[in-house]
């Protein structure tokens, strides 16, 4: 059943990186809507004595444990690691209700299914972030570009109450949003992007500069988003060549020492989501037997990357 956001707002955020300051930012900086971060243990004490840096400014962010007694949020907002998320999904318990939205923008084709499987598919809506050119390095973030915020229901032919009810929200934070009618083809776009961008950027250690510069560096990209795009034909997806030249502007729009998360979890020898990007578009391969060569060989440098601790 749909309902309508309370006057009171309430906004929660679950994942503090690059994303997530982002949107605990806009939404701080905006009256009327109350904004705290979920954090536990380690991290909540941290966040609690040194927050964050955005762009220089510090903040430290109204943080809510798991375990806390509290009111329902009308809005959560997810932006995860996704490795982190089977253990930190309990950790919503208290701020979801029944008139709860959640969004997930977190990079690839499961979370949000994986979140409704645990609070109902009704309350979640899906997410991507693009053009957002965000450097993290401990708990320094910045960025030069915001980027878009495209969220929606899978069909968005017309706009469902909550969809309406978020964008409300994004307008009043002044966050960058967009709502396509196909929300699942946008998520499949987002994808392809991240395979192609991300994996090509972490083995070559290049910050998006190299790609804005080097056809070389590019046609490896390239290579490996025309693997996903075979996939989503597969399986229904109306993605085409015109979705890969439609990447370029937002790739020219980014700083050119911005680097992808992948690129900066390979410098930090942190686990990176290759699971969800490459070892993804392998499975889909074996599902679909459509071959993923280019892939196949990027998934094994990026695991002896992870294994060495580059």
């Amino acid at each position: 059943m749909e309902t309508q956001i309370s006057k009171s707002q309430k906004v929660a955020i679950l994942g503090l990186g690059a994303v997530g300051a982002f949107f605990a930012e806009r939404f701080l900086a905006t009256d009327h809507i109350e904004t705290c971060v979920v954090a536990d243990d380690e991290r909540y004490e941290r966040l609690k004595r040194v927050g964050i840096l955005i762009n220089g400014r510090p903040l430290i962010p109204p943080l809510i444990r798991p375990d806390e007694k509290t009111s329902p949020a009308d809005l959560v907002i997810v932006t995860l690691k996704h490795q982190h998320l089977d253990a930190a999904l309990p950790d919503l318990r208290n701020l979801v209700g029944e008139e709860t939205t959640i969004v997930s923008f977190m990079n690839g084709l499961d979370s949000e299914a994986m979140i409704g499987e645990v609070y109902g598919a009704e309350k979640v809506l899906y997410g991507i972030s693009v053009g957002i050119d965000s450097v993290r390095e401990n708990n320094d973030i910045r960025f030069c570009n915001p980027g878009r915020h495209i969220f929606g229901a899978a069909d968005n032919s017309q706009h469902s109450k909550r969809v309406t009810q978020v964008a409300e929200l994004f307008t009043r934070a002044e966050i960058p949003h967009e709502i396509p009618t196909d929300m699942i083809r946008t998520l499949w776009w987002k994808f392809m992007i991240n395979v192609g961008m991300n994996q090509a950027s972490a083995v070559m250690r290049a910050p998006y500069g190299v790609f804005q510069t080097f056809i070389e560096a590019q046609e490896l990209m390239k290579a490996l988003m025309l693997e996903v795009i075979t996939l989503a034909q597969a399986a229904g997806i109306d993605l085409s060549l015109k979705d890969l030249d439609n990447w370029y502007p937002v790739l020219h729009s980014l700083s050119p020492d911005g680097k992808t998360s992948m690129l900066q979890d390979v410098e930090a020898g942190r686990k990176t989501e290759l699971d969800i990007f490459g070892g993804k578009v392998l499975e889909l391969g074996k599902t679909y037997k459509v071959a993923t060569p280019i892939n196949w060989t990027i998934v094994q440098l990026i695991k002896v990357l992870e294994q060495s601790g580059a």
